[in-house]
């Protein structure tokens, strides 16, 4: 590594600290800018007030050879263009030669999402009270995988028939419990204090193996992925999610409100799912009156 690139390493070090601590970032949000940033830096090789918009369009470029997908450069060119907006403010660097840079068009692809009964016949499996409640509260409460995993005990109220939880950015929200999930819960509390006391553990997450180590996201991705087979589709946590909001809007609930149990700051991003409930009412009619 050259004396430049240590030096820019050493400053994007203090970036990362700063949207750590001032915006609130996840750990795995932080690690893909570390290591995006940090290609980038190595890349150019030159001290940061030194770098050229010609250089950053060759690294693009090279992006494109290496046949990244249109989504991951754009979120690329995003990170690359977060951080010089920071130098600038900082005066670390007097100029940003990503100022009229320019993020790829992406085509807008629906979310896939399931029925409610394809969410039955999951949970009419044989799954553990444990695999319950990550059914219920990815579906019923549309929690984001890391929410899930993060969630504590002393997060859920079942007299008040809410739960609270962090989502991007740090961000608190407060999502109602269903009947379905506070009895899953229910009947899931018990066989948590009961590994709790067996292994003599201190944690208050609230997911819990039975072997007394904590559910990770990646258990929940490998769980659902297995549930999505039986159902012959291939579903993420996300996909849940999805369908939470699909169904709830189907139903016809306020786009707002939608927004709030989802935690977007942008209610645009809700948008997305009246665009998806069009699609399937389109579908169903077709469907209908080819027959």
């Amino acid at each position: 590594m050259s004396y430049n690139t240590f030096m820019s390493m050493q400053i994007l070090a203090q970036y990362l600290e700063y949207l750590d601590v001032e915006k609130g970032l996840s750990q795995n949000t932080l690690e893909a800018y570390r290591r995006d940033l940090g290609n980038f830096l190595e890349f150019c090789g030159c001290a940061l007030n030194e770098i050229q918009r010609s250089q950053i369009n060759a690294y693009i470029l090279k992006l494109h050879e290496q046949k990244y997908s249109a989504t991951s450069v754009a979120r690329k060119i995003a990170s690359i263009r977060g951080f010089f907006k920071w130098l600038c403010a900082g005066e670390i660097c007097q100029s940003d030669p990503t100022l009229t840079l320019e993020l790829p068009k992406l085509p807008q692809k629906l979310p896939k999402v399931m029925t409610v009964e394809e969410i039955e016949t999951i949970l009419k499996q044989n799954l553990t009270c444990e695999q319950k409640v990550i059914v219920e509260l990815l579906y019923g409460c549309g929690l984001r995988v890391s929410e899930l995993a993060n969630l504590e005990t002393n997060n859920i109220d079942i007299n008040g028939k809410y739960l609270q939880c962090t989502g991007k950015g740090s961000k608190e929200r407060i999502v109602p419990l269903g009947k379905k999930a506070i009895k899953a819960i229910k009947e899931y509390l018990p066989q948590r204090d009961y590994t709790i006391n067996k292994y003599r553990l201190t944690t208050k997450k609230l997911l819990i193996t039975e072997t007394g180590r904590s559910v990770t996201r990646q258990d929940i991705y490998n769980f659902i992925n297995e549930q999505g087979k039986k159902i012959h589709k291939h579903i993420s946590p996300h996909t849940l999610r999805h369908s939470f909001a699909t169904h709830l809007l189907e139903n016809g609930a306020d786009l707002r409100i939608v927004q709030e149990l989802l935690g977007h700051s942008d209610v645009a991003t809700t948008q997305l799912y009246t665009h998806i409930s069009k699609k399937r009412l389109k579908d169903v009619y077709f469907a209908i009156n080819s027959s």
